[in-house]
């Protein structure tokens, strides 16, 4: 057999792949409220057409023999991914798994209104029935020995096992958890009332399309619109959506949320057009593809070297609000350190110590049974522990993220690990090329080639430890973060002889 064998199979793929993610951001950005259950039918159908094709018997035929060829990179990655694809997906009965897609769609409709409505009664049936049919579908496709959690973990950090994870976060524990108590006992303070002033919705509109544009973001291959949670969508490397949501008394909010998902949408326009429209035409991982956003906003975003050229436009474009107000307040303000109850608007220094929150609750939730009524108590109490706050409600709890009721467990660890990604290469960057002085002259065509040319053109091609071998010269190294976070923060609130 030959690859071309395979070539109609992989356009049939991409037009389901495409059709559901169409599904998904009407959903989240204009459809009707009332829509979500017809809508749903049309996703689970879908879905079961999906199912099918990937698991096809005369497909997995083909990529058996392929797998056996000498075969360029590209396609050797594909055959790889997509026989993956196979193992995870072939042992699930396909009317249990459209079923369940089904139910996804439907307990993201529910979360929306139990979040609304600080109702976690209304969603808790939901979430057990989610996670008791993920726990069946990982029972089906785990290997001997391998927990569950590992299983769900491999969907979105394959080469990533808890035990690694497990080390990671403690030495989150170790030293970055100190580090915020000195920081709150410091005799230094940062005022940022500032950024509560009533900072008008369209000139936001305005600068954030601008500042997108800067930072690199091609509106003639993308588009921004608004959604109650920031978000990135991609058909190709010439359709890549994103959004973001305003706050009339949150200058931040909107600014860094943009900047952070143009990261994500640069890596999805620098994918290489040989395999954009394939089944290796995403990112390496989600913890890599998390390690752009991040790196943009704030490796760069939240660097005096970022809003040196352009902060007296940020003034200008919202005069006279921050006209008494410096660069370097500015600066301190946008990196001030502040626990907090809400995982999306958290700061820097914290906000992995909100992933490590979500961890432990999900480890728990597949490793042995948990009573759902007291998974609330749980949270506040993980959350009084490590960031000393606790949630008053259960908006501003358990029901803040739309992850569970989308099914996605095993993916909070992405966001800390793309975190401690984006540290490690810019570590690397400062060592082979002038990054920081590319920042300042706000020269981010020579940023994005440069990630384009070592990092994105691959897209999954290779796996996140894979690419970092590969560029780097070592493996996923979490110590590059906790160095990265240490001397920003010592030195922003001046511990270093305290």
């Amino acid at each position: 057999m030959e690859f071309k064998d395979l070539e109609h199979y992989i356009s049939k793929r991409q037009a389901l792949n495409a059709a559901l993610t169409l599904f998904a951001w009407d959903q989240d950005t204009e459809a009707p409220e009332e829509s979500v259950e017809q809508t749903s039918k049309y996703v689970g159908t879908l879905s079961h057409e999906l199912f099918e094709l990937i698991t096809d018997e005369n497909v997995k035929n083909i990529l058996l023999d392929l797998q056996l060829q000498d075969l360029p990179l590209e396609q050797k990655a594909l055959v790889r991914e997509w026989l993956k694809d196979i193992r995870k997906l072939e042992k699930i009965p396909s009317d249990k798994y459209q079923l369940h897609q089904e139910l996804l769609m439907k307990a993201q409709h529910v979360w929306q209104k139990a979040k609304a409505d600080d109702n976690y009664e209304l969603f808790l049936p939901y979430l057990k029935q989610i996670v008791e049919e993920e726990k069946e579908f990982a029972l089906y496709r785990k290997n001997n020995e391998e927990n569950l959690y590992d299983v769900l973990l491999d969907d979105f950090e394959p080469g990533f096992h808890t035990q690694q994870l497990d080390q990671f976060f403690d030495m989150l524990k170790k030293e970055i958890i100190p580090l915020l108590q000195k920081i709150q006992n410091a005799t230094y303070t940062i005022d940022k009332t500032y950024n509560e002033k009533d900072y008008d919705i369209d000139k936001q509109r305005i600068f954030n399309h601008w500042i997108a544009q800067y930072v690199g973001f091609d509106f003639k291959k993308g588009l921004m619109k608004e959604s109650a949670h920031p978000f990135t969508t991609n058909f190709h490397n010439k359709d890549v959506r994103i959004t973001t949501h305003y706050y009339l008394n949150n200058l931040e909010s909107a600014l860094f949320s943009t900047i952070h998902e143009s990261g994500h949408a640069l890596y999805e326009m620098n994918i290489s057009d040989n395999i954009t429209m394939t089944p290796i035409g995403v990112g390496a991982s989600m913890g890599f593809h998390e390690s752009q956003s991040r790196f943009y906003e704030n490796i760069i975003g939240r660097s005096d070297l970022f809003w040196k050229p352009i902060y007296p436009r940020l003034q200008k474009a919202f005069e006279p609000l921050l006209d008494d107000v410096t660069l370097q307040h500015f600066i301190d303000g946008i990196n001030k350190v502040q626990p907090s109850l809400i995982r999306t608007e958290a700061d820097e220094l914290t906000y992995s110590l909100h992933i490590m929150v979500r961890y432990e609750i999900e480890k728990k939730m597949f490793e042995g049974s948990v009573d759902y009524h007291q998974l609330p108590t749980l949270w506040n109490n993980l959350y009084k522990e490590y960031l000393g706050v606790t949630p008053s409600n259960n908006s501003e709890g358990i029901l803040q993220d739309i992850h569970w009721a989308g099914g996605s467990f095993g993916y909070f660890p992405s966001y800390a690990i793309g975190s401690a990604i984006g540290a490690q290469i810019y570590a690397y960057m400062k060592k082979t090329v002038p990054i920081e002085q590319w920042i300042l002259d706000g020269d981010f065509q020579k940023i994005k080639d440069y990630l384009k040319n070592h990092f994105h053109q691959y897209g999954a091609i290779y796996n996140t430890n894979e690419l970092l071998q590969k560029v780097t010269g070592e493996p996923f190294n979490p110590q590059y973060y906790i160095d990265y976070l240490k001397n920003k923060y010592i030195q922003i609130y001046h511990l270093i002889n305290e």
